[in-house]
């Protein structure tokens, strides 16, 4: 028995935009992998979310190694950790649109997104 699998450029879209969302690593695989050979408006958009949203997790972790490490204060740790959740907040509704097929702009960062990678 044949399984014939005919997948929709949607699909395509939809799903390296589900796996962008799945680690840095799942956003490497996603593009490299998924997307290059077979570019769909949706992938590209959320690729874009989620690098950005990666970009700036890396540069919240590595200021607060560095921040710390010259004055360590639970008030820094705080701040530091409010910023993580609102991060994951942001991850949380772009993984939301990306399951829905959709091309929802993550708040904050979706449109400045958007505009500092339009070659992806």
């Amino acid at each position: 028995m044949e399984n014939n699998f005919n997948v929709t450029k949607t699909e395509d879209g939809k799903t390296v935009a589900i796996v962008s969302y799945i680690t840095l690593i799942g956003w490497l695989i996603a593009y490299f992998g998924m997307h290059k050979d077979k570019r769909t408006e949706l992938g590209s958009f959320h690729l874009r979310q989620t690098l950005l949203l990666y970009i700036v997790g890396i540069i919240l972790q590595v200021l607060q190694r560095i921040i710390l490490s010259i004055a360590p204060s639970g008030f820094i740790v705080t701040i530091f950790t409010i910023l993580s959740i609102v991060l994951f907040i942001l991850w949380i509704i772009g993984l939301i649109g990306a399951i829905q097929g959709t091309k929802r702009e993550i708040p904050l960062l979706g449109q400045r997104a958007q505009s500092m990678f339009p070659n992806i």
